[in-house]
């Protein structure tokens, strides 16, 4: 098909891999490896630890908690660089807080996507950084693939996106995650669904489903630049409902390799995470058969 040029073509020439190492961490590999391989980025992966020294212990013993620390990171060093064969990959070991440290090292390496891995808990969300990881990517500035413990239910080779669910509200911060939509599905040559979810009508709602779901399908289309399906297929989906399980159905039903979000930057309300209702992010990452893009607005 012949390429069109997309509003933005997006550029992934630094790639940061977050991890502790535990399963959830390790789920996210093959993401950025095949990402990685396909834009010709570079690769920084980054594990922050709890501080070695504890001021409750005696001094004494310091020596001995540092050299163990050392050595740990030695190994851990050596299987992160295991993990990436083939691949330009630095590694970052630091001890500190990740909350404060990884977006330290977004702006110092200049990355373009962070990639980390999600457990999927429920009630309060926790990421696979531990509780301050589950702001992290409403905090940070740069896009952020989470990858959750259902993403292998996906049939797609991880990290080959054919086909790409982006869902709006249309709020102004969406439109940023939409131009990662339609480039991605430009660079893989996939099919993009875009979705709106109405919500539920309120009582004395004057305005019929019909003309709301017309309007939706209007918005949604124009949002489309021309050329478009000369190399993707667009469908337009417009569905009333609560968005976050809408979301997830949509999903499961397409088949989805890839959800793209906009999100909004915290604003200091535990949850407030994206421009859908409060906490639809964190449900869709955590619950999505597939990895989910956080573009922040």
């Amino acid at each position: 098909m012949p390429a069109v040029a997309t509003k933005t073509r997006i550029q992934l020439k630094n790639i940061l891999f977050a991890t502790d190492f535990s399963w959830a961490a390790n789920a996210a590999v093959p993401y950025v490896k095949e990402i990685a391989q396909h834009f010709g980025s570079r690769i920084v992966a980054v594990h922050i630890r709890p501080p070695v020294v504890n001021p409750m212990t005696y001094p004494t013993s310091w020596p001995v908690f540092i050299e163990a620390a050392e050595s740990e990171n030695k190994r851990h060093r050596m299987e992160l660089l295991a993990q990436f064969p083939g691949e330009t990959t630095e590694v970052i070991i630091e001890e500190g807080n990740p909350l404060t440290q990884i977006p330290a090292v977004l702006e110092k390496k200049h990355v373009d996507l962070m990639v980390m891995g999600t457990h999927g808990r429920t009630g309060v969300p926790r990421l696979v950084l531990g509780s301050v990881a589950e702001e992290m990517f409403r905090k940070v500035e740069c896009p952020v693939l989470t990858v959750g413990p259902n993403s292998l239910m996906s049939n797609g080779m991880a990290g080959e996106f054919r086909e790409i669910l982006f869902a709006t509200d249309f709020n102004a911060g969406s439109l940023s995650a939409f131009d990662y939509a339609l480039s991605l599905a430009q660079e893989f040559q996939a099919q993009l669904t875009l979705l709106h979810v109405i919500p539920e009508a309120k009582s004395g709602e004057l305005v019929s489903d019909a003309e709301l779901e017309e309007a939706a399908k209007n918005r949604l289309r124009k949002l489309i630049p021309e050329g478009a399906n000369d190399w993707c297929k667009a469908n337009i989906i417009v569905e009333r409902g609560e968005a976050g399980e809408k979301i997830l159905d949509i999903a499961k039903r397409r088949n989805a390799d890839l959800i793209v979000l906009g999100v909004s930057e915290e604003k200091g309300i535990p949850g407030a995470c994206t421009h859908l209702p409060i906490a639809i992010a964190h449900t869709v990452v955590a619950h999505a058969i597939c990895p989910v893009l956080t573009v922040r607005g």
